[in-house]
């Protein structure tokens, strides 16, 4: 006699399976509640058939602040955690594109170097101590910034309405997009803006992203910038050469 008809054992019936419609358990409602993470739709807009992404967030992030020029909460949090993943991404052995050559610049003196301790518009004005704070993000896997801040300032340099619009396309897929690899730390506001301003590409199409960026750097790389090695020996390799001479 078969074991099953001895044992009273049925086959599920999977055609006739009623699927269940009562209440969700908590721990599960609260995993639905929270999203599923991040979901990504695309659209063609502006010129030359720019990519406009949007974005939702994973509810557990911090929630985000309205301009977000104090970077204390939502951005910097996402700074980090970005540069995790590149961190991980680089260690994957990802093949990362060539990093462009630094600004053309005259060997920086001692006054020099110290002033950039002064303020941070003062390192900003100086190509060398742009190349220097570049090495340094660069070590901590963030000089996408720098790029993007320096490319948004090449752009407003522009007159010719199809250079410009080739260049901001540029800017967008290499930094703004969720899908480059080089994406900066945005807040949902500043990219909502830039999606409508490319539609009609300008020279300031980045300008409100590239203030953001820029008082990021400020806030969250330049004080450790100052209290780097990089730097210090900047400070003291001056510093003992101008004594030696």
């Amino acid at each position: 006699m078969c074991l099953r008809k001895r044992s009273g054992y049925r086959p599920p019936d999977l055609i006739n399976a009623k699927i269940y419609t009562g209440p969700i358990p908590g721990e599960r409602e609260g995993e639905l509640a929270m999203g599923g993470g991040r979901t990504e739709t695309s659209a063609l807009s502006g010129a030359g058939g720019v990519r406009a992404t949007t974005t939702t967030q994973n509810s557990q992030r911090p929630n985000a602040c309205c301009f977000c020029w104090c970077c204390c909460c939502s951005c910097s949090w996402n700074e980090e955690e970005r540069r995790k993943r590149r961190r991980k991404r680089i260690s994957q052995d990802t093949k990362m594109e060539t990093i462009p050559n630094y600004e053309a610049c005259t060997k920086p003196s001692v006054e020099e170097i110290r002033l950039w301790s002064q303020s941070f518009d003062k390192l900003m004005r100086n190509p060398a101590g742009r190349n220097v704070f570049r090495e340094f993000l660069r070590t901590e896997y963030s000089e996408e910034n720098m790029l993007f801040w320096l490319a948004c300032e090449d752009l407003k340099q522009e007159i010719n309405k199809g250079v410009i619009e080739e260049k901001a396309r540029s800017i967008y897929e290499n930094y703004i997009s969720i899908l480059s690899p080089k994406e900066v730390s945005l807040d949902a506001r500043v990219r909502e803006v830039i999606n409508r301003k490319m539609q009609d590409p300008a020279p300031h199409t980045f300008e409100d992203a590239q203030l953001q960026i820029y008082t990021l750097m400020h806030r969250d790389s330049y004080p450790r910038f100052l209290s780097s090695n990089i730097y210090k020996c900047l400070v003291h390799g001056g510093s003992r050469t101008s004594s030696e001479s």
